[in-house]
C-alpha cells in the first residue's frame, strides 16, 4: 500500500477508519528520518492490511506538538484507536517486523477492557456506583 500523507485534517479520518496505523513523524533535514524512510515504505508494501502514514513535522507542527513528538523520526503505532507504542529513534526493517508481530499478535479486547478499567482506576472505594466527589 502507498503511504498516506497524514495532517491535521485527515488524522481522525485515518484513526477510525483503520484497525492499525502505524505514524513516522519525520522532517526533511533529518538524516535520520531519510534512512529509516527506505525501511517504513519496504514494511508498507509487506503489510498491505495495515496502513502506514507520514507526517512531516515541519508542514504539521500543531500536530506534532499534539503528540508531544520531542525527537524525530518518532514512530507511533495505533491499532482499534489505542497507542499501543511511541519511540523515537530510527528502526531497522527486522525491529519493524518484530514490532508489527507484536502489535497483531495482541487480544485486542484485552487492551481495550485494560484501557477501560485504567479509566475507572480512580473508584477503589469499594463502592461500585459511579458517582464520584471531585
Amino acid at each position: 500500500m502507498a503511504l498516506i500523507e497524514i495532517t491535521e485534517q485527515n488524522l481522525s479520518e485515518h484513526l477510525s477508519k483503520n484497525s492499525t496505523l502505524i505514524l513516522d513523524f519525520w522532517a526533511s533535514w533529518c538524516g535520520p528520518c531519510r534512512s529509516f524512510a527506505p525501511v517504513f515504505e519496504a514494511a508498507a508494501t509487506r503489510y498491505p492490511d495495515i496502513d502506514f502514514g507520514k507526517v512531516n513535522t515541519e508542514a504539521q507542527q500543531r500536530l506534532a506538538a499534539e503528540f508531544g513528538i520531542q525527537a524525530i523520526p518518532t514512530l507511533m503505532v495505533f491499532r482499534e484507536k489505542v497507542l499501543l507504542f511511541q519511540q523515537p529513534g530510527a528502526l531497522t526493517g527486522p525491529q519493524l517486523d518484530g514490532l508489527i508481530g507484536q502489535v497483531m499478535a495482541l487480544d485486542m479486547a484485552k487492551v481495550h477492557a485494560e484501557v477501560a478499567a485504567h479509566a475507572h482506576d480512580h473508584s477503589h472505594d469499594g463502592d461500585h456506583g459511579h458517582s464520584h466527589d471531585h
